[in-house]
């Protein structure tokens, strides 16, 4: 019988348990990764599963479909009209949805999910859609 390292799990033939191995090192890094870390993987996984692309991987002036959770909605007034301003985090990076003409949108508020789609342009160094169809996601 071959030598197991110490401290790996061993399989019931005596060899080496990779897949119960896998899973002791998924669970050390779960209880070892701080909160926002455990997030950001977890708001991966989901925008993958909903056909999303990350925003890292969001291209200017292509039409694009994101999906994370919003951190922050501000209005801010853009050439003297109103727009409402929200800021969606899928784990990899962040995107400005921005509603022109908007004061208040029903069901945008922080800590909300939901799936964006519309053209990405930079805008003062940042990704930013401007009137995004969206969806709303549950909690």
């Amino acid at each position: 019988m071959d030598e197991v390292p110490a401290g790996s799990a061993v399989g019931t033939d005596g060899a080496p348990d990779q897949g119960r191995e896998r899973g002791l090192r998924r669970l050390w890094r779960r209880l070892s990764a701080g909160r926002e870390e455990l997030e950001a993987e977890e708001l991966q996984r989901t925008s993958g599963a909903e056909g999303a692309t990350p925003i890292v991987a969001c291209a200017e002036r292509v039409r694009t479909r994101v999906a994370g959770t919003l951190r922050t909605v501000t209005l801010r007034p853009r050439g003297g009209a109103p727009a409402l301003e929200a800021e969606l985090y899928d784990g990899t990076d962040v995107i400005s949805l921005v509603w022109l003409g908007r004061r208040k949108i029903a069901g945008i508020e922080p800590g909300r999910k939901l799936t964006a789609e519309g053209l990405v342009s930079l805008q003062d160094g940042r990704k930013t859609m401007f009137n995004p169809r969206y969806e709303l996601r549950g909690d």
